[in-house]
């Protein structure tokens, strides 16, 4: 049991401040890497979801003609970032094309802002409930921390100053803007098939019901997805809690790191170029104003 909480020990030793990079690392590469996982492929769904955003992708088309490789792409991205950091070469190179990718769209700051809430509140609210235990302090103090720093370098102003005001901010924000609208679902019905591949096999039949179950009442309503049964939806709760507590008592630590052998997608069985990795030039449209 005390080797169940040796990379939190180690992380309760760590300046927040300074080590926010390391922190969080653990994090997704040993401590919680299918949560964290999922909790991010949570966050991406409902950045999708507000209708301005929505309305972007649904005219690029990235995300409901080459759902595949977009959400491949967005992954990808990321997770060189976390791997990375900023200022090594790979983490520099994804956040530069992060930049690119972004620059020809007139988005609002504020839209900027809610993606990145997403990003630091979603997967942690996962953790909350679902983890095999809760994230400490230093942990979402450097989830917040790695995400105000890839706001700043993506020119994202008046990010809160806090996790908890950035909850406070991005509930509020949730609220008024996350309405139902008919982007947000075709976003949803296109790019359900990557929450579908996080169903173990036997519960396969019940896939499409379980990943409902895995949106909250906001989102459900936003990407208008029928409110799954009650029993599918206090089974897959039950479930959940039942997965943590086993992790919890007879879980070991991690000995090796989420993505070791590099970061495996369908689209690129072979490796990729980071600098090819979203939409081509010839597949870009005019600006889009929100």
């Amino acid at each position: 049991m005390r080797d169940r909480y040796a990379n939190l020990t180690r992380t309760r030793a760590l300046d927040p401040e300074r080590d926010y990079l390391a922190i969080y690392q653990t994090m997704l590469r040993y401590e919680f890497p299918w949560d964290m996982k999922l909790g991010l492929n949570l966050a991406f769904n409902r950045s999708f979801s507000i209708p301005a955003i929505a309305a972007v992708h649904t005219a690029t088309g990235e995300l409901t003609e080459r759902t595949q490789k977009r959400l491949d792409d967005t992954g990808l991205l990321m997770y060189e970032m976390v791997l990375n950091g900023f200022d090594q070469p790979r983490g520099r190179d994804a956040l530069r094309r992060v930049n690119q990718i972004h620059r020809p769209y007139d988005i609002r700051n504020d839209d900027y802002l809610y993606v990145l809430g997403c990003l630091v509140v979603i997967p942690t609210r996962w953790l909350q409930q679902y983890g095999w235990r809760r994230p400490c302090c230093h942990e979402r103090q450097a989830t917040y921390l790695f995400y105000r720093e890839l706001g700043r370098r993506m020119g994202i102003t008046d990010i809160p100053g806090s996790y908890a005001e950035f909850e406070t901010w991005f509930d509020a924000y949730d609220d008024t803007h996350l309405q139902p609208n008919d982007d947000a679902a075709a976003i949803e019905r296109a790019s359900r098939m990557l929450m579908l591949t996080r169903i173990p096999k036997p519960l396969a039949p019940l896939g499409n019901a379980l990943v409902s179950a895995m949106y909250d009442a906001p989102l459900r309503r936003a990407t208008r997805v029928r409110t799954p049964a009650w029993p599918v939806r206090a089974g897959l709760h039950l479930t959940l809690k039942m997965r943590s507590r086993l992790q919890r008592w007879f879980g070991t630590p991690r000995t090796t790191a989420l993505f070791a052998d590099g970061i495996k997608t369908k689209s690129y069985p072979d490796g990729y170029e980071i600098s090819q990795l979203g939409p081509q030039h010839d597949r870009v449209p005019n600006r889009v104003s929100e």
